[in-house]
């Protein structure tokens, strides 16, 4: 059995897609936001990861956390079951993000600080590959929202929402507009 870790504190493809896969097999849905999901979407990794970022029901946290501590992986900020990040021994990081589905399909978020952000319906929609193998993702246009909102964007992912623009032609707001490549 391939192990989930790497030897450097680099999220390989082959490892994100284990730890899909695993999740898969155990029937929770997961979605990819962040550099994940914008690489899943351009099809391509477009830079190195130390995280992934994921939407899960809340509902199925629990199920998650056992199967990832059955990989390394164990509490190292947040609060379970809505807002926490797992991490291994090597670096590797899991930032979950749990969701309740309201009436409408709208993933509401509950945040650390205790308010709720609502990703909406359409956004997990979103489809893309990783090393080739079709992955859920957040839509291009709300991966923006995301990134719009609740943090100052650092380099890499003004790099990001400059890939998305370009590839998509999402409209972004001026805090996000980077460096053109």
């Amino acid at each position: 059995m391939v192990k989930l870790v790497s030897p450097t504190p680099e999220m390989k493809p082959s490892d994100l897609l284990e730890l899909l896969g695993m999740l898969d097999s155990a029937l929770i849905d997961t979605w990819l936001d962040g550099g994940w999901g914008v690489d899943a979407l351009l099809r391509e990794q477009t830079r190195p990861h130390r995280d992934v970022d994921v939407i899960v029901r809340v509902s199925d946290v629990p199920e998650l956390r056992s199967i990832l501590e059955l990989r390394g992986f164990g509490l190292k900020e947040g609060s379970p079951p809505n807002s926490f990040v797992l991490a291994d021994g090597c670096g590797l990081e899991v930032d979950v993000h749990a969701v309740v589905f309201d009436d409408a399909g709208n993933g509401v978020y509950r945040m650390e600080n205790g308010q709720d952000w609502i990703y909406p319906a359409e956004g997990f929609a979103g489809r893309g590959l990783v090393d080739g193998i079709e992955v859920r993702c957040l839509t291009p246009e709300v991966q923006v929202l995301c990134h719009a909102h609740g943090y100052e964007p650092v380099a890499k992912d003004l790099r990001d929402m400059e890939h998305l623009r370009a590839r998509f032609a999402v409209e972004l707001p001026p805090h996000l507009v980077g460096p053109r490549e």
